[in-house]
């Protein structure tokens, strides 16, 4: 059975400090005359469960259509971190088996944060050794439960520098509670923006 990891999007879910939030509004209901319902739909291109392009923190980086649509499907191993508290370390990784894992679904305990309709800053990300740990493993595609890989106002976006500049795809926002430790079969597919920087997506996820 797939697991739905996906945030839905409503006025009231959590946005990065400075975005705006998404507003959906009727532009035709037939309780109103009209012959269908249509919406018209705004928000930030980092919203919930979203995927970054390379272009997002590497001006010369791949954009959003341009991404390998192979990394973006197939097994991924789910890691437990829900005993870190601030920043996940190369060490912490260090001591999971991630041997043949292409791709990493980190759980921390911030899974269920986005169910609150406040930004905190203090969720759990990854350390710059920890990305480049990831990088040396070869993983194309790295996840996480909240809205960013990388800790809150980190100078320079190391992090961020480090995966997209190797081009891993990195996912954010992801509902991970519901999913066990190990591997599963990962979909994860984003809005095909010409050019974007990046997308909401819907992520699902079954155990292998």
């Amino acid at each position: 059975m797939w697991t739905d990891l996906t945030r839905s999007i409503h006025p009231a879910l959590v946005t990065w400090p400075g975005d705006p939030s998404p507003t959906i509004t009727p532009q035709a209901r037939i309780d109103a005359g009209d012959s269908c319902n249509t919406s018209l739909l705004q928000f930030p291109s980092h919203l919930g469960t979203h995927l970054d392009a390379p272009f997002h923190f590497v001006q010369d980086g791949k954009r959003l259509h341009e991404i390998d649509l192979d990394k973006l499907i197939g097994p991924a191993r789910v890691v437990d971190c829900s005993e870190a508290r601030g920043r996940i370390s190369r060490a912490d990784l260090e001591r999971v088996n991630l041997n043949g894992a292409t791709r990493v679904l980190l759980r921390t305990a911030c899974s269920n944060w986005l169910n609150k309709s406040e930004f905190r800053s203090d969720f759990v990300a990854l350390d710059p050794d920890a990305a480049e740990y990831l990088v040396e493993r070869e993983v194309g595609l790295v996840g996480i439960d909240y809205l960013s890989i990388e800790p809150f106002g980190c100078e320079g976006h190391r992090v961020h520098h480090v995966l997209l500049g190797n081009e891993v795809v990195v996912v954010e926002g992801l509902d991970l509670s519901g999913l066990p430790e190990g591997d599963v079969e990962f979909i994860c597919l984003p809005l095909k923006i010409r050019d974007g920087d990046g997308s909401p997506c819907r992520a699902v996820a079954r155990p292998l």
